[in-house]
């Protein structure tokens, strides 16, 4: 397992990460000539072909799930083989910023990018439930499901915050992704409740039946039912992590200055993950507020590492 402590010292500036940043040209810059003719080195030209022509049209695409909602997500498309699904966090959609500006960053490296609501989030059907973390795992396997019909192979999943504990949930569910990266995803999910609903939260909800969490103008934001709470609770994500596949390349990100899902939690995914490598940005915060670019930067590296086995080296 191998671990890097980063800061980033790079003149990139957040802004160039935008939804509306242009994508620019890619140079490859091949370290030995590859022959067009072997299967990795197909990738590898069609990655570099198709962000030498980079299509900016991003194409809205509707998904049903196993339950019959339709999944809403935005497909930007390059004309890769390859395309990486994005999976947003606790009520959060595909418009958080860390998905708008990964999914930017991947087209503009010639990478095709899927970013999707779960059920009851976003645009996607369906009610919005506490839990959840199985369901949402079998809305990320329709996703995969849907673009493996349509003969694209699947180069990662990706997840941030609550998608984090998704993927991983994924990855030791169905066992056909061999690329998945988890963004400040929660170790134990027995933590973090009691700050968000109170520390006697089990007596509330064993007296109600219920719990309602307000905005802060007194009105109901979401219900939490007993069910979907223990849905969480009895999703153990040690357990899941270690039937994880050990040919499956797992990447953990987290910030440093994480307040809402402490980094220890990211030493603890590493610690049980066999194929694994950790990535700590000095200074992060939970949604990377000011280390955009640092993290977009760790996650592309990673991902075209794995996408590209001959160590093509590109910079951003």
């Amino acid at each position: 397992m191998e671990t890097l402590l980063y800061k980033f010292h790079s003149a990139l500036s957040n802004s160039l990460i935008s939804t509306t940043t242009p994508s620019p040209k890619f140079r490859l810059h091949q370290v030995r000539f590859v022959s067009p003719h072997t299967p990795t080195s197909r990738r590898i030209f069609g990655m570099a072909q198709a962000a030498q022509n980079p299509v900016t049209q991003q194409q809205k695409v509707v998904i049903p799930n196993k339950y019959g909602e339709k999944l809403v997500g935005l497909l930007h498309e390059t004309g890769s083989l390859e395309i990486v699904i994005l999976c947003h966090g606790f009520r959060s959609s595909k418009e958080h910023r860390v998905m708008v500006n990964l999914a930017v960053a991947l087209e503009n490296e010639g990478i095709s990018a899927f970013r999707f609501d779960f059920a009851g989030n976003g645009e996607s059907e369906g009610s919005f439930e506490y839990g959840n973390y199985q369901r949402e795992a079998d809305d990320l396997r329709a996703v995969v499901q849907h673009f493996s019909t349509a003969h694209r192979v699947i180069g990662g999943i990706l997840g941030h915050s609550k998608g984090g504990d998704v993927v991983l949930v994924y990855a030791s569910k169905y066992h056909d992704i061999h690329t998945v990266i988890n963004i400040s995803g929660r170790y134990d999910l027995n933590c973090g409740i009691g700050e968000r609903l109170g520390e006697d939260y089990m007596q509330k909800i064993m007296e109600k039946g219920y719990i309602d969490v307000n905005n802060k103008d007194g009105s109901v934001s979401y219900r939490i039912t007993e069910e979907s709470l223990m849905q969480r609770l009895t999703t153990e994500m040690d357990e899941a992590c270690l039937h994880i596949d050990k040919d499956c390349r797992v990447f953990t990100v987290h910030g440093s200055a994480d307040v809402i899902i402490p980094v220890e939690d990211a030493y603890e995914f590493a610690k049980i993950i066999p194929n694994h490598k950790l990535h700590i940005i000095e200074g992060a915060d939970h949604v990377y507020t000011n280390h955009q670019a640092e993290l977009v930067s760790a996650v592309l590296n990673f991902i075209k590492s794995c996408l590209q086995p001959d160590k093509v080296s590109t910079s951003i």
